[in-house]
């Protein structure tokens, strides 16, 4: 398997970490989409959301527990921030790795698009 998200837990392509948990790493998206944009990730890999069960949601609990460090220690929460997973190549995913975007440091419209 080459996973790009796999290669990045394995520190064999560089990134920005901006911090990590037992189970999830988070980095800043080389192409970001907004002026704040994180990537929490899995540690194990669990391609999308339609991989989830009960012996890995334990994965994703603790991504959600990362991303909500990660806005306490940056100051996130203040003026706003989008959570955004997506799933399948009609929901918009691009890397089939489960993560979750953080995004913040602009206004974020309604519908996504």
């Amino acid at each position: 398997m080459n996973c790009l998200f796999c290669n990045i837990i394995k520190k064999e392509i560089p990134s920005e970490i901006v911090d990590e948990s037992n189970h999830s790493i988070a980095f800043y998206d080389i192409n970001p989409i907004a002026p704040t944009h994180i990537l929490v990730i899995p540690k194990t890999h669990i391609a999308s959301t339609l991989d989830i069960d009960d012996n890995n949601v334990i994965y994703f609990s603790d991504m959600v527990l990362l991303a909500s460090k990660i806005i306490d220690d940056k100051e996130i929460s203040r003026d706003g921030y989008r959570w955004v997973v997506n799933t399948g190549k009609h929901g918009g995913q691009t890397v089939n790795h489960l993560h979750l975007h953080i995004l913040a440091g602009r206004h974020m419209s309604w519908p996504p698009g």
